[in-house]
């Protein structure tokens, strides 16, 4: 990855100047809005930057008192927002464009976390698995039942012009991919790049091959903050000051992850500072993707949106077509100079 440079000068301008708005503070009387957001999986260095905006104050500045809970995959975060027992959460723009297919759209992306979806299959060069997504061929490759890495293949598939039956799916739990990988009872399994840490921390890297689907040609925007319509259609102001904090906490986190992952293992000791110092420098390769560089962090580019929803349709056979509109709303965004990243 190359190096990134934050503009931190013109951030932290931008910050001060939003500090100084009405509204951005807690109210007069003292009291924070409560605000319920869901994870979309485990606590790791992935999403440090929320624990980091929450140890620092940030979220206290802008008037909340945010509450922080473990997901159960970036699918189910969609349906916690949707039945109201979560405000915001970070789940899986895919799973999102299917959701609002077929429902109204009471859930919508307010910022896009991941620029780029860290999906990949990672397999086992003693199987013969290379860089070249040929060599999947006829092999055997792990995933769970309802994962938005496994979900997305036909996509990818789609792309590479091969059939549902390239290779055999062997369905197991999140907890078991590593053993099933370690033990060689599969050729390959699904991750998000940067989960696949814990594989790297049990077998060589060397002696695995990862296949991003980027690699395919594939440009996907990944998990992004969601929230509930109703949220956004009366606090508006709770939604800008959650992601005016937690921008705030990513570029710092982009700069220097060290404080982001102290805080992490605060709410969870048992993390190692190694092993989540490295997942968080290959989150922020998705993050801070190259073309975060044009229109800053937490932003998407339409036309690729467009083109994303295009492919979820006609892979699924979705009966209607979401429209970008529907799907993200940026008027939430905090101000560009805040959100600039140089590629």
């Amino acid at each position: 990855m190359q190096r990134r440079q934050f503009l931190l000068s013109s951030s932290l301008a931008a910050t001060a100047a939003a500090l100084a708005l009405p509204g951005v503070h807690a109210h007069a009387s003292g009291r924070l809005t409560p605000l319920k957001f869901t994870l979309d999986f485990r606590v790791t260095g992935q999403t440090s930057p929320f624990f980091l905006a929450l140890q620092r104050g940030y979220y206290r500045e802008e008037g909340l008192d945010v509450s922080i809970d473990v997901g159960a995959g970036s699918v189910a975060s969609i349906t916690r927002i949707a039945s109201g027992v979560y405000q915001m959460g970070l789940g899986d723009i895919n799973s999102l464009i299917e959701f609002q297919s077929a429902n109204p759209p009471v859930v919508q992306a307010v910022y896009q976390y991941y620029n780029r979806a860290p999906f990949a299959i990672i397999g086992r060069k003693d199987r013969g698995i290379t860089q070249d997504f040929a060599s999947l061929q006829g092999k055997r490759v792990a995933a769970a039942a309802v994962e938005a890495t496994r979900r997305a293949w036909p996509i990818v598939a789609n792309q590479l012009r091969v059939g549902p039956d390239f290779f055999q799916w062997v369905t197991t739990d999140f907890s078991a991919r590593d053993n099933v990988m370690v033990r060689g009872d599969v050729d390959a399994a699904t991750y998000f790049h940067d989960s696949a840490v814990s594989l790297f921390a049990r077998m060589n890297p060397q002696l695995l091959s990862v296949l991003r689907y980027t690699d395919a040609g594939v440009n996907l925007y990944g998990n992004a903050i969601l929230a509930s319509q109703a949220l956004l259609s009366q606090q508006p102001q709770v939604v800008a000051a959650f992601l005016r904090a937690t921008n705030r906490a990513i570029v710092e986190t982009l700069a220097d992850p060290l404080p982001a992952i102290a805080a992490t293992r605060q709410r969870e000791p048992i993390l190692d500072e190694r092993i989540e110092l490295e997942r968080w420098r290959l989150t922020a390769e998705y993050v801070a993707a190259r073309d975060t560089a044009s229109h800053g962090l937490g932003d998407v580019v339409r036309a690729t949106l467009e083109q994303q929803v295009e492919q979820v349709v006609e892979v699924f056979g979705l009966k209607s077509r979401p429209s970008a509109d529907t799907l993200f709303d940026r008027s939430h965004l905090p101000a560009a100079a805040s959100r600039k990243v140089n590629a």
